[in-house]
């Protein structure tokens, strides 16, 4: 089954975000690699694809998972939860419908 996965980010959490964005970026690849990313990307604070210094507020992966507690468990073993990037993490099933 598909998951959304959104991580709210702490305020002021760039720096910290730049440091591991690789060690994120390549957990995001296998899911790719495997065929089960549907999506992901961060959302900007500003309204602007290349927010500079503003930042971002957190992202968005829709991946597919075995079950709830899988998407959990690898939700958070995010890097960006471990370098504290992340002030929440919230996973909910998701139907895709179109398109």
């Amino acid at each position: 089954m598909w998951y959304v996965i959104i991580g709210k980010d702490f305020d002021n959490s760039l720096s910290r975000r730049v440091k591991v964005r690789d060690q994120h970026l390549a957990r995001l690849d296998d899911l790719k690699a495997q065929g089960r990313l549907f999506v992901a990307g961060p959302c900007p604070v500003i309204d602007s694809e290349d927010p500079g210094d503003a930042g971002f507020s957190g992202s968005v992966i829709i991946a597919e998972f075995e079950s709830l507690e899988h998407a959990q468990s690898w939700a958070h073993q995010d890097p960006y939860v471990e370098a504290g990037v992340y002030e929440s993490v919230e996973i909910k099933p998701f139907k895709k419908v179109l398109p």
